[in-house]
């Protein structure tokens, strides 16, 4: 056998021009308003849930309603720590100078191996890509 087809792995990189920059903040703040809308409608649900316990007027079971707060608490959590998260991130991303690389991803790539030839070469390999065109391919 003189050669062999191997996989490796290869970085998507992308040099950060005005117009992704602001499709990456743009799809932030969708991502963040959905949160919020998520959070609102967890509210909603609560006090649902809290009013379909309560009989008559009467103080619904402690324990039920421990265990409503603690489910409905735990889900809003959750979408507040996101909406923390991406405001970090739509702060790093605004303070993103143009013109640099920002990695976008990583995929595999398929490569004739042939007896001689340097393996580590292969490592390491990555496209550059500016406004969804390659620009680089680099190793």
């Amino acid at each position: 056998m003189d050669s062999i087809l191997v996989k490796f792995p290869l970085t998507i990189k992308a040099k950060l021009t005005e117009k992704l920059k602001n499709k990456m903040l743009d799809e932030m703040r969708k991502t963040m308003q959905q949160a919020q809308l998520e959070i609102q409608q967890i509210n909603i649900q609560e006090n649902r849930a809290i009013q379909e316990n309560t009989i008559d007027g009467e103080e619904p079971n402690p324990a039920i309603m421990q265990q409503i707060q603690a489910y409905y608490g735990v889900e809003r959590q959750k979408r507040q720590q996101a909406v923390r998260d991406l405001e970090a991130r739509l702060d790093e991303t605004e303070k993103m100078s143009l013109g640099s690389e920002i990695v976008q991803g990583q995929t595999e790539r398929y490569v004739e191996l042939k007896v001689g030839d340097n393996v580590r070469e292969q490592f390491n390999v990555e496209v550059v890509v500016e406004d969804d065109k390659v620009i680089a391919i680099r190793s």
